[in-house]
């Protein structure tokens, strides 16, 4: 391997022949190349269907209700089914063991002074466990808390942009604001991957905000982030269950689809991981396509490589060469221009996926990258095809007898 001699005759060799030492680089070069942004496309897919989800709990269930479509159990149809509090501690302790977050909602819009600053916007009362189903980050001061709710507190946590809109300077927190003619003060600021109209939105106790509704117990949605040991599979079930438990509570009929809905992401994320799959198994087979077809055309250029140097293994074995020094010779030379070949395919792979970076965020295709993981294996896959490729016909070679290599033509 280290033999300089050895060394010295294969930069000769590909010195003479520079024309086919570029077609047997090109081949793996192209092949890694076309791997690289291949897999790093599928990679931008894959984050773009993650992202999607990443607004609030990929784990969360919705839970709204509406109006009756269908008459049952003696009441007629066109009733406005509405859920309260008792409605949430029902179905949040239905099966304790499946749920991780939960929160009840009650929303409202109502009119917002701070100073000569004013606006409509929607209040969401809420309990603690909304931070982890928005998903909400604090920028300054807290979240609600359970004594917030208990002493139905008139405290406030708003959202970047409200803060963007009415309080233009200092820190919001401490400072107070009027909704719809009540004083809350501001315990926090939060943004929210959901963007500006998330970031709109101002969240109060639960219990202050039914207060302030003349004592009503009213709660808008139940938002289940359910335990993230279930299997999809199991969500979309447990989904189904709390939807079919609410239905008879409320006297609704099981056909009807309209009184009490359900938004279930277990069951967008099933559908999402059989389209991931079939991507990554296309992604999969086209890529491994493209190497093997780079391994298969390394193979040919290095039977025509040794085809055409015959004669000169002839005189090598005339001279007293030993096969396994004519075969290492050989091998050396292709596993050379097969790492010089991969390491130039591999750079220019990386560089084209870091040139569009997000410029494909229209077609879906977020931060395409590929693992160093992803890429070793097909190096390494490349690298030693082209040991196999140069050993094979030089192996043939070698066992040819120096009389009959001199007289090829």
């Amino acid at each position: 391997m280290f033999d300089l001699d050895r060394w010295q005759e294969i930069f000769s060799s590909i010195r003479s022949n520079v024309l086919r030492t570029v077609l047997s680089g090109f081949t793996v070069a192209l092949g890694l190349f076309i791997f690289i942004v291949l897999f790093g496309i599928g990679k931008g897919l894959q984050n773009a269907f993650t992202q999607g989800f990443a607004r609030d709990a990929q784990n969360l269930i919705s839970i709204f209700t509406g109006k009756t479509t269908v008459a049952y159990n003696g009441l007629q149809s066109d009733r406005t089914v509405t859920m309260n509090n008792d409605d949430y501690d029902f179905l949040i302790g239905s099966d304790k063991e499946k749920v991780g977050y939960s929160t009840p909602r009650y929303t409202s819009n109502l009119m917002v002074k701070y100073g000569k600053e004013s606006g409509s916007y929607q209040i969401n009362g809420a309990d603690t466990g909304e931070q982890y189903i928005e998903n909400r980050k604090i920028l300054e001061g807290r979240y609600l808390t359970p004594n917030d709710l208990e002493r139905k507190q008139n405290v406030a946590v708003i959202g970047r942009m409200v803060q963007r809109d009415l309080i233009k300077n200092g820190s919001p927190v401490g400072k107070d604001l009027d909704i719809n003619g009540t004083m809350f003060k501001v315990v926090g600021v939060f943004s929210d991957d959901g963007g500006d109209w998330d970031e709109r939105h101002i969240t109060v106790p639960i219990t202050t905000l039914q207060q302030m509704k003349k004592g009503s117990d009213t709660v808008s949605t139940v938002y289940i982030a359910y335990n993230e040991n279930l299997s999809p599979q199991e969500a979309i079930k447990y989904g189904d269950e709390l939807k079919d438990q609410l239905k008879a509570r409320k006297n609704v009929s099981p056909d009807d689809e309209n009184a009490v809905r359900i938004w279930n992401n277990a069951q967008n994320m099933n559908d999402t991981f059989v389209f991931m799959a079939v991507l990554t198994g296309i992604v999969t087979f086209i890529g491994l396509g493209t190497l093997l077809a780079g391994i298969i055309g390394i193979s040919n250029i290095m039977v025509y490589i040794v085809k055409e140097r015959t004669k000169e293994i002839g005189v090598r074995k005339a001279i007293g060469a030993k096969p396994k020094s004519i075969v290492a010779l050989i091998v050396q030379e292709s596993v050379v221009i097969t790492v010089v070949s991969g390491l130039i395919g591999v750079g220019l792979g990386v560089l084209a996926l870091n040139l569009i970076g997000n410029r494909l965020e229209e077609f879906f295709i977020v931060n395409p990258s590929v693992g160093g993981g992803e890429i070793f294996m097909a190096f390494i896959a490349l690298v030693f095809s082209g040991l196999i490729a140069g050993f094979v016909p030089a192996y043939r070679a070698s066992k040819i007898k120096p009389i009959e290599a001199l007289r090829t033509e």
